[in-house]
């Protein structure tokens, strides 16, 4: 069996264990099955691509365990067309996944290496998302306002820029709480100044920082 093939496998087997976890969308699930994990990852981890598990990457990150990213974007709730600004594009893992929701996918990252190999890797994957070089804090407020945010590291509260260039009616996802364990929070932005949240379990994230890295 070719390399391709098997990894084919083992992406539709990664789908019906995400199914089994409770993950309903099936464009999401079909993001998954189509997008090729291990080309995210290095050359000798691409054997555990498809495990339902976070992996390392470079300066010290993670790829997201794939039942994660399924989480986070179907509490998105996406529409196609929408805007979406990543908070955090890391691999670009989460990015990809969310081309292929047909979002107009922003994504910032503040580890110069991580955001240039993101970049290559989406580009030879045929995405073009919008993905820039800087503070995930201080958000792109030349863009916005975008109906949805991501953020795919932990913070101890939402930040208040990022919350001022939601969208009214627009949701922000993002594990809330202290580098040892975060809830899942999903905010609506109902007003100039109201906000109504929700918590959907447990999870843990590497903390999101401020400033850049080269």
């Amino acid at each position: 069996m070719n390399d391709s093939l098997r990894y084919n496998y083992k992406a539709i087997e990664l789908v019906v264990r995400l199914k089994n976890k409770g993950i309903k969308d099936n464009q999401i699930l079909a993001a998954i099955e189509k997008i090729p994990r291990h080309v995210f990852v290095s050359e000798n981890l691409a054997n555990h691509a498809y495990e339902d598990k976070p992996l390392p990457i470079d300066k010290n990150q993670t790829i997201s365990q794939p039942y994660t990213v399924a989480f986070q974007s179907e509490l998105l709730q996406i529409k196609p067309n929408e805007k979406v600004l990543e908070i955090g594009t890391g691999s670009g893992y989460q990015a990809a996944v969310l081309c292929e929701m047909k979002a107009k996918v922003y994504s910032i990252e503040r580890q110069q290496q991580l955001y240039l190999k993101a970049k290559e890797v989406l580009s030879k994957l045929g995405y073009h998302p919008m993905l820039f070089y800087g503070d995930g804090y201080e958000g792109l407020p030349d863009y916005a306002p975008f109906d949805k945010i991501l953020i795919t590291a932990a913070t101890k509260e939402f930040p208040k820029k990022l919350l001022e260039q939601l969208k009214i009616g627009g949701l922000m996802v993002a594990p809330i709480g202290d580098s040892n364990r975060q809830i899942m929070t999903v905010v609506k932005r109902i007003g100039a100044d109201e906000y109504i949240e929700s918590e959907h379990g447990a999870f843990v994230f590497v903390p999101l920082l401020k400033g850049v890295e080269e």
